[in-house]
């Protein structure tokens, strides 16, 4: 089923990314990625040529080159005390969605009844052309879903071609001199967190977060780590640390806690580079044991460049806007912190005990760049890489599996597409994806003719492929999400799975499944398409370039 092209990629289009991309299928699942692909995609779309800034060392070169395409947005004032910059965000996803929105960027913003020099950023990694930018791919204008397929495509080669593993380049250290993080440096009393423009994001608040740092931590048992936590001003030296139960720094914290260690030292990084940034706030190093910085190295094709942090031994990317160095108590009792807008567009929980830090040393360069994600209101971070390395692993666990997808959109939904060969097999593989998932809630699974990319294909096949009874299965209680606002017992959660491929006979299903509509048209008149494409592809193009210019 092609459907969900309709008529973005002609079949003339599409023909000369097959003859370029290995593997590649008229279904759309598998457009191969690789830099003969990107080629062959720009060549195939009339996509633009610009001079690859890639890798990207700072959040200055991803927003640059994000600029240079037309994808941020600029504006002068913004008064955050009125909350207006929330407001945007959301007015953004109402009238372009969530991954066509751009960038957004304020030069200056009113905190606490003061202007403050920014910039203040946010959803830089919003819109569908970030997923190939961010990889050193060229987008497809006005493709999203094929994008993301090309770069889906690109990890999976790039475990291919290194042995099921992803590529590893080990940072470079370089010296202070060297590093624009060390431009500025404040220790002692001259340490003032509340100077710099972080913002409270959401009126329910309790206070002003830094909420796109890495916490850098390490254990002398469990190793190096660095993951995405919301951490909460407390005061001008002052903070919260809030890894949830059985995140990276939460199990280090706790594995010190027992040794009997009476405090941990971190590093907080802010204004990373995109591919630190998303390997920050996924899961893509899986077993923990992953040097992550050699991991975004290899993303990159290039070393990261760090430096030693100024109170602690940490190494830090040079090449970021701060560092926030502390050292977290272990043996002193926790603080309440909380609450604060979450991934699912709730007000997340108040917490009555919660790790903080005190602030040894902020280090920057001069009038830091600010990054704030407006946590369940748009995109925090492209999701191929974290897809594409997962989806591989999901293969080696059942080869049937074609494709998976979880939606920003709609945080718990998980779409799953097999090529079934015996009866059961959708909700079989449906349950271990549940149980394996934390996030996946609901499992949609459907046939390889469905793309799981698009939404009204999913509708589509739970409309007229899913019978509630029997294609459905209740798991009572399984490892969820923490921050789900539905769990009586977080994190754990009960789920679904939903079998919304052609039910068999054997499985209940009618005992001739009649064919699609479009199905009989390519196969009995295969060169409709061709004569539309040919003679009306371009007025059609053109007519949604004209309609995307109204909205």
């Amino acid at each position: 089923m092609t459907h969900d092209r309709k008529f973005r990629l002609d079949r003339r289009e599409l023909m000369t990314l097959l003859a370029a991309a290995t593997g590649a299928t008229t279904s759309g699942k598998a457009v191969a990625g690789g830099g003969a692909t990107a080629a062959a995609v720009a060549a195939a779309t009339g996509a633009r040529k610009y001079k690859s800034m890639f890798p990207h060392d700072s959040l200055r070169d991803w927003m640059a080159d994000l600029e240079r395409r037309g994808l941020v947005m600029r504006q002068k004032r913004v008064d955050q005390d009125a909350y207006e910059m929330t407001a945007i965000a959301y007015r953004m996803m109402d009238c372009l969605g969530m991954y066509e929105a751009p960038a957004y960027l304020a030069e200056e913003v009113k905190i606490d009844g003061k202007w403050q020099k920014g910039p203040v950023i946010f959803n830089n990694m919003g819109p569908w052309d970030t997923e190939a930018i961010a990889l050193g791919l060229e987008p497809i204008p006005n493709h999203g879903i094929e994008t993301y397929r090309i770069a889906i495509q690109y990890m999976l080669d790039l475990l291919e071609n290194n042995g099921g593993k992803l590529p590893q380049i080990p940072p470079v250290e370089v010296t202070r001199e060297k590093a624009p993080v060390k431009e500025q440096v404040y220790t002692g009393d001259a340490i003032d967190i509340t100077r710099f423009p972080f913002i409270t994001s959401n009126p329910g608040d309790s206070g002003r977060y830094v909420n796109t740092g890495s916490v850098f931590t390490e254990d002398v048992e469990l190793g190096k780590n660095f993951g995405t936590y919301r951490c909460e001003i407390k005061g001008p030296r002052k903070m919260g640390v809030n890894p949830e139960p059985g995140q990276g720094a939460w199990k280090m914290f706790m594995a010190k806690k027992e040794r009997g260690e009476k405090e941990a030292v971190v590093s907080i990084v802010l204004g990373q580079d995109p591919i630190v940034w998303t390997i920050s706030g996924s899961a893509i190093a899986k077993s923990g044991k992953e040097d992550e910085m050699a991991l975004a190295g290899g993303l990159r094709g290039k070393p990261v460049e760090v430096v030693k942090s100024e109170t602690n031994d940490m190494l830090v990317p040079a090449n970021a806007e701060m560092v926030i160095e502390g050292i977290v108590p272990l043996d002193a009792p926790m603080e309440p912190e909380g609450p604060f807008g979450e991934m699912y567009g709730y007000l997340g929980l108040k917490k009555s005990e919660n790790f903080f830090m005190n602030i040894t040393a902020i280090t920057c360069r001069k009038d830091p760049w600010i990054l704030n994600q407006f946590t369940g209101v748009t995109r925090g971070f492209v999701t191929a890489p974290l897809e594409g390395a997962s989806l591989a692993r999901l293969r080696k666990l059942s080869p049937q599996i074609v494709a998976f997808h979880s939606p920003v959109e709609a945080t718990g939904f998980g779409f799953l597409s097999i090529k079934k060969t015996k009866p059961g097999q959708a909700l079989s593989i449906g349950k271990k994806i549940a149980r394996i998932v934390p996030i996946s809630k609901i499992v949609v699974v459907v046939d390889d003719d469905l793309d799981v990319y698009d939404r009204t294909q999913m509708m589509f096949a739970m409309g007229s492929r899913w019978q509630p009874f029997p294609a459905t299965e209740i798991i009572e209680s399984a490892r969820g999400m923490p921050l789900d606002p539905s769990s009586p017992n977080r994190p754990m959660s009960s789920k679904i799975i939903i079998d919304a491929t052609r039910q068999w006979p054997e499985e209940g299903g009618p005992e001739e499944y009649p064919a699609l509509n479009r199905t009989l048209l390519e196969d009995l008149a295969p060169e409709s398409f061709e004569r539309v494409d040919a003679e009306w592809g371009d007025m059609l193009e053109d007519w949604l370039r004209l309609r995307r210019r109204r909205v």
